[in-house]
C-alpha cells in the first residue's frame, strides 16, 4: 500500500490505525521523514471510557483537519493502511472533509 501513497510537504500521507481501544491518525511528510500532524481517540474523551465508536471517528478526522487548517496543510493524501474503506476509516476521513482539508 505504502509503495503507492506518498506524502510531500505540500500533500502530507493522512495515515490512520485503529486498535481495539482507539484509533490513531497522523499526517506525515515521506520526503522528510517527519509526522507534522497526529491525533488519536484517547484526547477526545480526557479521562473517560473509551467507545471506539463512529462518533469519535468522525470527531477525531474534525480534530486532524482543524489542526492541519492551523499548520496550513490544506490537502493530504489518504492512507487507509490496508484496510476496507468503511465503517470508523471512512468516517475518519468524511470527518476531515467536513471540516475543511481536501483529501
Amino acid at each position: 500500500m505504502r509503495a503507492k501513497v506518498k506524502g510531500t510537504e505540500q500533500r502530507p500521507r493522512f495515515c490512520v490505525f485503529k486498535s481495539l481501544r482507539c484509533i490513531y491518525a497522523q499526517l506525515i511528510d515521506d520526503s522528510r521523514g517527519r509526522t507534522l500532524v497526529a491525533a488519536d481517540t484517547r484526547e477526545l474523551k480526557k479521562g473517560g471510557a473509551y467507545n471506539n465508536t463512529l462518533k469519535e471517528a468522525k470527531e477525531l478526522g474534525e480534530l486532524v483537519a482543524k489542526r492541519c487548517l492551523e499548520k496550513n496543510i490544506q490537502q493530504a493524501v489518504f492512507d487507509r493502511g490496508g484496510y476496507k474503506f468503511h465503517g470508523k476509516i471512512k468516517a475518519v476521513a468524511e470527518g476531515a472533509r467536513a471540516a475543511g482539508l481536501k483529501i
